[in-house]
């Protein structure tokens, strides 16, 4: 099996397993305050290093304690890795806030915005929008 292929199997099966741990594994309260979502796993070409991109739903305070959450639990959640992946050595675990989401949702509502005011142009001057 090529190196390349064995680490992407590998970080989709990080992300299905953290997912699960993520909805039933943690008690933690703080993790369950929002809304996550693995928007990106990426691991290291010698396993030992696993970046997670977690988009959270919410209020930045609740952000913040989601993320200082998943945190506390790394040590946690990379021994269940271990364990369910019959790994030798689990990765170090970093989370780290996606905000692309986030920009992606604000564009919108600038795109969204920008249709409104064109459409209350048009109603109060018609002859505006007429083509020549």
């Amino acid at each position: 099996m090529a190196k390349g292929h064995r680490v992407e199997r590998v970080a989709a099966l990080i992300r299905r397993e953290i997912s699960q741990l993520l909805i039933n594994g943690i008690r933690d309260e703080r993790i369950h305050l929002s809304m996550i979502t693995i928007t990106q796993v990426e691991v290291s070409g010698d396993l030992q290093h696993c970046k997670i991109f977690v988009s959270i739903y919410g209020e930045e305070s609740q952000k913040d304690l989601v993320m200082s959450g998943l945190h506390a639990a790394r040590g946690f959640l990379r021994g269940e890795l271990g364990r369910k992946l019959q790994l030798r050595r689990a990765p170090e675990l970093v989370f780290e806030l996606d905000r692309g989401i986030e920009k992606g949702s604000s564009v919108l509502n600038l795109l969204q915005n920008l249709d409104r005011e064109r459409k209350s142009n048009a109603d109060i001057n018609p002859a505006a929008t007429e083509e020549f």
